[in-house]
């Protein structure tokens, strides 16, 4: 019986999966020498569409940059109308929209009053619908599930105040907007992200949090609570594990059923350069082999396998990186 039951043992121990986390323990981070750079930015979007990569917005007027992964090079484009930053810029069938994003100087800068849509195939830029008054903020999380922009946090006046939890939804179909149930936690700075039918929110912080003798103790006011919308049950909960190292303006990406989340800011002098994954189905967090420069203001996407980033700010506040980094399996 005792060997019988040590054979089940070991049977068992031999169809045990090793932890999704796991697999980024082969990956790495490398710097890609282009043959060419993009324009230095930070606070921008970076995303994928039909196997290229666009680099867009960011502090300044700046040209959309495209990166052809076959070709190794970085293509100028249109510059932005205007000044427009601090956005997570999304994909819907042709068009990349800038929604939820901010123009204008420090501190104060004010929050887009309209949606504004890129057309990559054409280099063309059009405003898009007018965002209601009440619901109108900057540096919030963007996502497209089922034909609809989903918009939470941000907030309402640049770097002074108004750090919310709104939540609300744009029907790219029927072109209206939905006022949704807040999230549980306030925070700005972040992004969003959709994986198996939920949102999720990660990292981010409380811009709104000051004192009298220091302006910027928002740096240090990080947010480390995940939230998630279920958009099937229509109701948010919180991960029960927090973000294992917390920091805003991060980038994070759907990647093998995980959600990978590097770089982000807080109040160290350097951008963070830690990379940190979430396993959906255990819900927790590891931390795996770091960027080989720390960034944040930026985002990432995911190509072959294999996760991209560039620009952003190497350091506490503004920044203007050239570099491409690829996390990948050596």
């Amino acid at each position: 019986m005792k060997r019988y039951i040590a054979l089940l043992l070991f049977v068992a121990l031999l169809s045990v999966k090793p932890t999704l986390s796991a697999q980024f323990d082969r990956y790495q981070w490398d710097t890609i020498s282009t043959k060419n750079l993009p324009s230095g930015r930070h606070e921008n979007g970076f995303v994928a569409y039909k196997g290229k990569f666009y680099l867009i917005g960011g502090r300044g007027i700046h040209p959309v940059n495209v990166y052809d992964p076959n070709t190794n090079a970085w293509e100028t484009k249109k510059k932005t109308p205007f000044e427009m930053h601090h956005f997570q810029a999304v994909v819907h069938d042709s068009i990349i929209y800038i929604v939820g994003g901010m123009t204008g100087r420090y501190p104060k800068e004010k929050p887009l009053t309209h949606i504004w849509c890129y057309y990559p195939e054409n280099d063309l830029w059009k405003k898009g619908a007018e965002i209601p008054k009440e619901r109108r903020r900057g540096s919030a999380g963007a996502t497209v599930y089922n034909d609809k922009i989903f918009l939470v946090g941000g907030i309402k006046l640049g770097h002074t105040s108004g750090t919310t939890n709104l939540f609300d939804c744009y029907d790219l179909k029927t072109k209206t907007w939905k006022t949704l149930t807040d999230a549980p936690h306030i925070r700005d700075h972040f992004s969003a992200v959709v994986a198996k039918n939920k949102l999720y929110c990660v990292g981010g912080r409380n811009t709104s949090v000051h004192n009298p003798t220091k302006f910027s103790a928002f740096f240090g006011a990080t947010v480390p609570q995940v939230d998630y919308y279920d958009f099937e049950k229509q109701t948010w909960y919180t991960m029960e594990h927090d973000l294992a190292i917390p920091s805003a303006a991060g980038a994070i990406v759907l990647l093998h059923e995980q959600l990978v989340y590097f770089g982000g800011e807080s109040n160290q002098k350097l951008a963070h350069n830690q990379t940190q994954s979430l396993d959906l189905l255990t819900g927790r967090w590891a931390v795996h082999h770091n960027m080989i420069t720390g960034r944040h203001g930026t985002n990432a996407v995911v190509h072959n396998g294999a996760i991209y980033t560039a620009a952003g700010s190497g350091t506490r506040g503004g920044g203007k990186l050239t570099s491409l980094e690829i996390f990948s399996i050596r």
